[in-house]
């Protein structure tokens, strides 16, 4: 039986002081294929990310969900035997632990899971890694996923992995901040088998695009509310 062809996704917005690292801990005997969607980024993310050996892809049209669906699309137009059996993303800020990827897909590959989502709530949590508005985002998000679709989630982490077939059944199309709550709630409408494990989390580097201003927290939480009750 041939190995599980892996994937990752690394959707990217100036991050040049952290896209090496991030790309030098993923762990090379799992991963087929490293994507890094540079998403109009102002400095030499690509660069970088190109010299480490990542596929550079370009998305001008900023958006975290942008970038992931440019990255999707180019692996659709490969040819069938070409295209992968799991897809793992990856923030390319190095606050998640690439090394701890086949915690990620090891469900997929033995017990047969959809999805499973990286969880900093069950995790190594680094003091300040999170800011008070994710933490309540990410529960207020959680909740109202388990009581509208009887789905059990304690976060909407980034750090994920994905059978191939099940994201193409999703249909994913957000092209920003609802990007990881869409996937979620849209597994659970196509009642898919969910797992979450627990990841360690660290401070970023640099300042987050999202909840490190007033502007990006609070049209994150909108956006997330609001794709919640439009998958209802």
């Amino acid at each position: 039986m041939e190995p599980l062809k892996v994937d990752v996704i690394i959707p990217a917005f100036n991050e040049q002081e952290s896209i090496g690292k991030v790309l030098a801990d993923i762990p090379v005997n799992v991963v087929r294929d490293v994507y890094v969607c540079n998403n109009a980024s102002t400095d030499n993310t690509a660069e970088v990310a190109a010299r480490v050996g990542a596929i550079v892809l370009d998305q001008p049209i900023k958006g975290y969900g942008s970038a992931c669906l440019k990255a999707i699309e180019h692996l659709i137009n490969k040819a069938p035997e070409d295209q992968p059996d799991i897809i793992v993303f990856l923030d390319g800020d190095y606050s998640d632990h690439p090394e701890e990827m086949p915690e990620l897909i090891n469900p997929i590959v033995n017990e047969d899971f959809d999805l499973v989502i990286g969880s900093r709530v069950l995790g190594n949590l680094e003091k300040g890694a999170m800011m008070p508005q994710q933490i309540f985002g990410n529960w207020l998000a959680t909740t109202l996923i388990r009581l509208l679709f009887n789905y059990k989630f304690t976060d909407l982490g980034p750090f994920r992995a994905v059978k191939w077939e099940s994201l193409m059944e999703m249909q994913m199309a957000d092209p920003n901040y609802g990007w990881t709550v869409e996937m979620q709630v849209k597994a659970a409408r196509h009642k898919m088998k969910v797992r979450e494990v627990a990841v360690s989390y660290r401070k970023r580097i640099g300042v987050s695009k999202v909840s490190g201003t007033l502007k990006g927290t609070i049209l994150a939480g909108y956006k997330i509310l609001w794709t919640i009750f439009k998958l209802l």
